[in-house]
């Protein structure tokens, strides 16, 4: 089952962008945006679902340069 993470900029604390990964992502990983630029990630934040349900929210924190 894919993970499905929100890019969040950490400067302006904006999501940047929805991404699906095959497993949960590393804090260290490196990947490209849809803009084409390569980041890497600063954390890896992992929420609780809410009441019945089963998907949990991911979000990974990016500085991108521009």
């Amino acid at each position: 089952m894919p993970i499905i993470a929100t890019i969040m900029n950490s400067t302006t604390g904006q999501p940047i962008q929805k991404m699906s990964f095959g497993r949960m992502p590393k804090p260290w990983a490196s990947f490209t945006l849809e803009s084409g630029e390569l980041v890497k990630a600063d954390r890896v934040d992992v929420g609780k679902p809410a009441p019945g349900k089963v998907v949990v929210p991911v979000s990974v924190w990016v500085t991108p340069k521009a």
